[in-house]
């Protein structure tokens, strides 16, 4: 087995690969439903677009549930911090992930277009509302959130969902938001026949530069207007999980500096220029390679998220002792040894199970037949 500084460098990127797991595989069936006003005019059109996810939507879950699943079992520290701090913007996720099923299960009982359109604006808010969450969330990890441990390392959390709400994290929710609208519009036209496609062609000119403008301004803030934390003193990486055998303390050269800063910026630039190349092949009609750019951007941006802010995982603006970092908010040694054999022999099947099912569902919407099979009913 490694030793525990390795298993939890080695948790730490499996965490990233779950987000950016999920960021890829749900964030566009996210993009889709939030667009499904905008890239479908009349009713047979939305039903098309929606059946580009229908299909795998549910599938694609199971990256959150995976991610979710390795915070509690490998940073149980950073799930009790998050999910108490983060309770209502957490709640609200969650509302926008129960309405989804039901919004793609009801709109079609009814033939009333009121009650369609009702089902539309659900599904909108179900993709909407998620990628702004999860990106002011992120903001707020730059910015530090407010709690600290006692002595016996009991969590008080100040703050509420109004106070998550500062100009930084929106801007970073901005930019997840204007990041899996991109996504989700070049799966659109991956999976559609014109003329949706040429609609998510046109989507994508915009959305791709807005998502571009909104990711630099956020980095450029970063670095220049954000100070970051920094561990005091000896870091001890293979020592027990707590908090408070640390000292850490506020760095004015911001968070991009150092080599992991180093490296979040090259892989930022990895993310801008594939953001660029998106429209650029959409509208010469390569959306395969316009929807696979858009994935290489969103990974990137996760990873660079990531970098620039490790060690950290949740720092504390309370009492910066608290923050949680990689070295001392993971499980014991002997519980991330037994995850990672359990990751090695499950994580191959679902990518082996979900490579399958996009290849048996490759092509594109049949939008005429979409449109006789509604006469039909």
């Amino acid at each position: 087995m490694p030793d525990y500084e390795t298993l939890r460098i080695i948790w730490w990127l499996l965490l990233g690969v779950l987000l950016a797991g999920f960021a890829v595989m749900d964030g566009f069936d996210l993009g889709v439903a939030a667009l499904v006003r905008v890239l479908g005019h009349d009713d047979g059109e939305r039903r098309a677009l929606l059946e580009t996810v229908e299909p795998v939507w549910e599938g694609n879950q199971v990256w959150l549930i995976l991610g979710g699943g390795a915070i509690f079992a490998a940073w149980p520290l950073l799930y009790a911090a998050s999910f108490s701090g983060f309770y209502f913007a957490i709640f609200l996720a969650l509302l926008a992930f129960i309405l989804r099923p039901a919004g793609f299960n009801f709109r079609n009982k009814i033939e009333d277009p009121r009650w369609r359109d009702a089902w539309d604006g659900v599904l909108t808010f179900t993709g909407v509302v998620p990628p702004l969450i999860f990106g002011v969330a992120i903001g707020n990890l730059f910015l530090g959130v407010p709690f600290r441990y006692d002595a016996t390392l009991r969590m008080t959390y100040e703050g509420g969902l109004v106070d998550l709400l500062r100009p930084f994290p929106l801007l970073v929710g901005l930019v997840a938001l204007a990041m899996l609208l991109m996504h989700g519009a070049a799966w659109a036209a991956v999976k559609s026949e014109d003329p949706i496609a040429q609609r998510a062609e046109r989507a994508l000119r915009v959305l791709a530069p807005a998502f571009v403008l909104l990711y630099a301004a956020a980095g450029a803030w970063l670095a220049t207007g954000i100070p970051s934390y920094v561990i005091s003193g000896a870091v001890v990486v293979d020592g027990p999980s707590n908090p408070l055998f640390k000292a850490v303390a506020t760095d004015g050269q911001g968070w991009l500096h150092g080599a992991l800063g180093t490296w979040a910026c090259v892989i930022a630039g990895i993310a801008i220029a594939s953001a660029v190349l998106v429209p650029l092949l959409a509208s010469r009609r390569r959306h395969r390679g316009a929807f696979l750019a858009s994935a290489v951007a969103v990974v990137g941006t996760v990873m660079s998220a990531g970098f620039a802010l490790f060690p950290f995982l949740m720092p504390s603006s309370l009492d910066p002792r608290s923050s949680l970092t990689v070295w001392d908010a993971s499980s014991s040694r002997l519980t991330l040894g037994l995850m990672l054999i359990a990751a090695a022999i499950f994580m191959p099947i679902i990518v082996a199970y979900t490579s399958w099912v996009y290849r048996v569902l490759r092509g594109r919407i049949d939008l005429a037949h979409v449109r006789r099979s509604h006469s039909m009913h």
